[in-house]
């Protein structure tokens, strides 16, 4: 018994250190990686529950799919087998199975953060994808760096992406997309919305406009979301009306039930909260494009300066001149949460006292003849003060994302704001319930 309890004790001893040397040289092996691209494009469908329409997705893949690319799916907890699944398909994909189901956004999210290709697809689980299908969507892309995300036609949904098929049964539809998908720059449209049932955009556009937010529940309006702020940097977006892919209806959001319209309502209320009347921010940025005759680098440029930050680390900076600036010692107040994406926008500056901060964002040292923090017109307009310009707080939501409403708060006349210079617009950054 007692040579029992020894070898026990060295099994776990050896157990522990293999461990330790395993995870030591994988997360050295990451390192080395990270960053690392490849010339191809990561296919990322996050699923929910829908194991045999995901098995026929990835199998359309694999049968329709020659240039290189990666199948990365992110399963949001399903309890139909799809882990499994995934764990049967072996290196054909590369998955990550969530403990909890984080929606739409949250899924995505994940899924960006695991892809490793050039150019990535957004890809629902309950498609079917056809004969050229990516051969096509990349000529439309690659066709004018100032197009920002393409999406093709389909059979179900509403709106210029639907088009009608001559099919009725899914063993004929491949028949008709081969004969359908036809490389044609005559049927590139310029759209202001692209469904998120299939976008395909290049790792630059991502690295410019950042994760989708998860302020939408479940599903529905972040697409929205990401089309408006895709479009705010000045980028189009196309549908390839040469490239066709098969829809199963909606199968994801349909298995809600009753819970759609609830779900539905809930989205559509905190996307008005947010963005109020988007397509005003987006002219704005169309003539701000035009005018320096190019588009505009990042979303940071839409993020107010004189505020606190902080990514995944504990580091706080301080944001200012379009540097991100260390700042040592503690704050009285809270810093926002961004992205490591949002983060890395931002170039290093020199470190900055706490001091610094609290007396910009206390208004303590307001004179007379300075005015700090927010002011508003006497309708209640809300505009952030930076220095000698001035910046309309595109939201509530906006002001509050960003910890503004805790800055002074001065109402000023019309007359007084139009003597400073105007600046981009403030927009809300995404929620994000997860590190990123």
């Amino acid at each position: 018994m007692k040579l029992d309890k020894t070898k026990r004790k060295a099994a776990r001893t050896g157990f522990r250190k293999g461990y330790s040397i395993g995870r030591q040289q994988g997360t050295q092996a990451a390192q080395k990686q990270f960053g690392t691209f490849f010339e191809g494009t990561s296919i990322i469908i996050p699923t929910y529950n829908q194991r045999h329409l995901l098995k026929k997705c990835i199998g359309s893949i694999m049968d329709n799919t020659d240039l290189p690319y990666e199948i990365v799916v992110v399963d949001n907890a399903s309890t139909d087998g799809t882990g499994a699944f995934l764990q049967e398909m072996g290196g054909q994909v590369r998955f990550r199975v969530l403990d909890s189901n984080r929606g739409f956004a949250g899924a995505v999210n994940v899924g960006l953060m695991m892809a490793k290709g050039r150019t990535l697809v957004l890809l629902n689980n309950d498609t079917l994808v056809t004969h050229h299908w990516l051969d096509n969507m990349l000529r439309c892309l690659d066709s004018d760096s100032q197009i920002g995300m393409v999406g093709p036609v389909t059979n179900y949904i509403a709106g210029d992406q639907r088009i009608h098929v001559s099919y009725r049964r899914t063993k004929d539809m491949p028949a008709f997309a081969r004969k359908y998908n036809r490389s044609d720059p005559k049927l590139w449209q310029r759209t202001d919305r692209l469904t998120g049932f299939c976008l395909l955009f290049r790792r630059e556009l991502f690295e410019q406009v950042g994760f989708f937010d998860e302020g939408y529940e479940i599903g529905n309006f972040e697409d929205d979301d990401y089309n408006i702020r895709v479009r705010l940097l000045g980028k189009s977006l196309v549908i390839a009306k040469d490239t066709f892919i098969h829809q199963c209806s909606s199968t994801s959001m349909k298995a809600l039930d009753e819970r759609i319209q609830e779900i539905n309502d809930r989205n559509h209320l905190f996307f008005v909260g947010k963005w109020n009347n988007p397509f005003e921010w987006v002219e704005r940025a169309r003539q701000y494009s035009a005018f320096q005759q190019g588009t505009l680098p990042h979303v940071a440029v839409y993020y107010p300066e004189r505020i606190a930050v902080q990514g995944m680390g504990s580091t706080v900076y301080w944001i200012e001149n379009g540097e991100r600036h260390p700042l040592r010692g503690t704050l009285s107040f809270p810093a926002v949460r961004v992205s490591q994406v949002d983060l890395r926008r931002w170039p290093l500056g020199e470190p900055v006292d706490y001091e610094t901060a609290e007396r910009e964002c206390r208004g303590l040292h307001r004179t007379t003849d300075t005015i700090t923090g927010v002011v508003l017109l006497p309708d209640g307009t809300p505009y952030h003060v930076e220095g000698n310009r001035v910046r309309r707080i595109i939201s509530r939501s906006a002001m509050e994302a960003w910890n503004l409403h805790l800055k002074p708060v001065r109402t000023v006349s019309p007359k007084t704001l139009f003597s400073w210079e105007s600046g981009l617009p403030i927009t809300a950054p995404p929620l994000l319930r997860q590190s990123l």
